[in-house]
């Protein structure tokens, strides 16, 4: 009898595991799927037959995936009932196998769930959302340095505006709000009418994306990390998500990092605020190299949103994580 009340498991493969914080990705690794709504369903087709096509091109038909089916979205309530968008075993499915590839999921009008994408988010906590973006020989681009741009995007998925928490103009809610606001905290700028959205960016949200990528920086031997934030105008939440990851950096990876500061010996002043110079403050970790040499350790650095979509363009050769 099936573990599982409408999805079957192949019994030609197996499960995906992780040894010492690394998957272990048997011959015949059995990889869900879900197939998506609208388009999902022809994107899938074509998918399927690339991804199957890829695995046997680079293992010589050593190797093949076991594709799983679950049910999300409209799919779902098909083959689970009309109420039922997102079941519970997909959720148990994607836990014991470990990786699954989705397709686009409609999102429910007048349903319970803002969002189907977030849901799964949240309650998997896929907190990282990775997307390598480079240049390929040969394709049209308006930018004159896109030959120069090869970096990988870690971006928060849970948090900040993805946490979702939000209450539209007008409603009870947001105007119990904007009274404490008014009232307890003098905030008296905020205009009656607004919609309200809340913007949490925790330390164990922030740590736990910013380890991921530094991780992966390590891994793949990248020059440099950059953390973007609006910390200039949001300093208790952006602000905080820099501070959070140079924590992170500088505690944990130790060995492997150097801050730009630390790269240019600029330590502060005893205000506490002022940046100063001060030759050779930082040469230790840059095994006596002089400053600007990083000696093979990751530079760590910050930019704010606005400078770093500038520099992007105008000199992207500069970053290679975000």
């Amino acid at each position: 009898m099936s573990e599982y009340e409408k999805i079957v498991v192949p019994d030609h493969g197996e499960a995906i595991t992780v040894e010492d914080g690394r998957l272990v990705v048997p011959d015949h690794p059995i990889l869900p799927f879900i197939e998506g709504d609208g388009t999902g369903r022809d994107i899938w087709r074509a998918s399927c037959r690339v991804f199957d096509a890829a695995v046997e091109k680079a293992y010589g038909g050593e190797r093949k995936v076991a594709w799983m089916e679950l049910y999300a979205g409209e799919k779902a309530t098909k083959v689970y009932g009309e109420d039922v968008w997102m079941p519970e075993e997909t959720f148990e499915a994607i836990r014991r196998f470990l990786v699954a590839i989705k397709g686009p999921l409609t999102t429910p009008v007048g349903g319970g769930f803002r969002s189907l994408n977030v849901t799964l988010r949240q309650v998997l906590n896929l907190y990282a959302c990775v997307r390598p973006v480079r240049y390929f020989e040969g394709v049209p681009s308006p930018s004159r340095k896109a030959p120069e741009l090869d970096v990988i995007i870690f971006r928060e998925n849970t948090e900040d505006v993805y946490a979702g928490v939000e209450f539209p103009s007008g409603s009870d809610e947001a105007k119990r709000l904007i009274r404490i606001l008014k009232d307890e905290y003098g905030k008296t700028q905020i205009r009656e009418d607004s919609g309200i959205g809340i913007k949490p960016i925790s330390p164990t949200g922030t740590k736990q994306l910013v380890r991921k990528a530094l991780r992966w920086a390590v891994d793949k031997k990248l020059p440099s990390v950059a953390f973007m934030h609006k910390g200039n105008i949001m300093k208790f939440t952006e602000g905080a998500f820099k501070d959070w990851g140079y924590e992170v950096a500088v505690q944990e990876f130790r060995e492997h990092v150097i801050t730009e500061a630390e790269l240019w010996d600029q330590t502060i002043a005893e205000d506490g605020v002022t940046p100063i110079e001060k030759p050779g403050a930082f040469a230790d970790l840059r095994g006596g190299k002089p400053a600007g040499d990083p000696n093979g350790r990751i530079v760590v650095k910050d930019r704010i949103a606005d400078s770093m979509f500038q520099q992007i363009q105008t000199r992207p050769g500069e970053y290679d994580m975000i």
